[in-house]
């Protein structure tokens, strides 16, 4: 019987990687000779230890994502490999995250800084007079997108409920944001209006909505799309607070072109990780005064010489949105994990 050759030392040494590799993959995980040839395409769902990937004919894939991916999110263009075997119900495995254009992120208690959506083009920043018209949680959010980069826009839902006369009201409370360049847009899903202004936004773009329970993100999904068959749900009649719907990240197709990422981890951000200075700069009417203080540590509040307090006394800024970021200020520390350290 012949003997097995022996394998040199750079053989065993791939031998061994290559076995150590294997035993990282997770359990399910196909082989190499189950695979077909690598490709792109881009990822439209994302749940658990998985991710739906979407090819260039539009064909859907669930794939096991390699342990040497730190991260997949919704919007992500992936390389990946799908299985020969179209009958499995997981087959395939993303090998590659290409460069992201743009991706929000936000802060995790424990795991610090989290993507939850990539190449992102707009943020829909969803605000509804029920259960409460917030401004300074749409300024967290405004805050939030400037940070990352992301054009981000106002959007007011359940309008139906104001009377004439609080229209005007709300309409002057956020005429402060148009000031400033923000767009803003009205909808109502119940009497259908706005839809077609909201839809002519989102078109040719990836956009993402973002805002607390309740407001009528689902909704609006319906609205714009009657196919997606989003779960909706009113808000409590006992806590008045909005009920959780969207369980699963997603990326939605709009006929008329376009994207919309509905994710789970972008209904709230909190703002603990950001240092004063980058939590200033998010207020964009504010960069123009930024470094003109008498005193480089001002804390923009009592300071004497504080060119920002200056502006917002004389008009120039919104006292409101002056007083809503010392409010964000003021409960950074309150909301920052004790480990934190920022």
């Amino acid at each position: 019987m012949a003997k097995k050759p022996k394998l040199t030392h750079k053989q065993r040494r791939q031998v061994s990687h290559n076995r150590t590799k294997r035993l990282a993959e997770p359990a399910g995980t196909p082989s190499e000779d189950q695979l077909a040839e690598q490709q792109s395409g881009r990822v439209i769902g994302r749940f658990g230890k998985h991710a739906d990937v979407e090819d260039k004919e539009g064909n859907i894939h669930r794939c096991h994502i390699r342990r040497t991916v730190l991260s997949v999110v919704c919007g992500d263009d992936v390389l990946f490999r799908p299985g020969k075997d179209g009958t499995e119900s997981i087959s395939g495995v993303i090998e590659i995250v290409q460069d992201r254009k743009s991706v929000l992120t936000r802060p995790d208690f424990y795991d610090g800084v989290k993507p939850v959506a990539a190449n992102i083009d707009q943020i829909i920043i969803v605000s509804s007079v029920i259960p409460v018209l917030s401004l300074n949680i749409i300024d967290r959010y405004l805050v939030a997108s400037e940070d990352v980069g992301i054009e981000p826009v106002i959007l007011l839902n359940k309008v139906e409920l104001l009377s004439d006369e609080e229209r005007v009201e709300v309409e002057a409370q956020l005429k402060i944001y148009s000031d400033i360049g923000y767009r803003i847009v009205y909808t109502s899903c119940k009497k259908h209006t706005g839809i077609s202004d909201l839809a002519l936004c989102l078109k040719d773009k990836v956009s993402v909505f973002v805002g607390q329970s309740g407001v009528g993100k689902s909704s609006l999904i319906n609205e714009l799309l009657p196919d997606a068959k989003e779960i909706t749900n009113e808000v409590s009649d006992n806590s008045g607070l909005g009920q959780h719907t969207t369980t699963t990240a997603k990326l939605l197709h709009f006929p008329q072109g376009g994207d919309l990422i509905d994710s789970p981890g972008v209904r709230e951000f909190a703002l603990w990780h950001m240092p004063m200075e980058r939590l200033t700069w998010g207020f964009k009417e504010f960069r123009d005064y930024i470094g003109g203080c008498k005193f480089r540590d001002c804390t923009h509040a009592d300071d004497p010489g504080c060119i920002i307090r200056d502006a917002a006394e004389k008009g120039d800024i919104s006292m409101l949105r002056y007083e809503s970021y010392h409010k964000i200020l003021s409960n950074l520390d309150e909301q920052r994990p004790a480990h934190s350290k920022v």
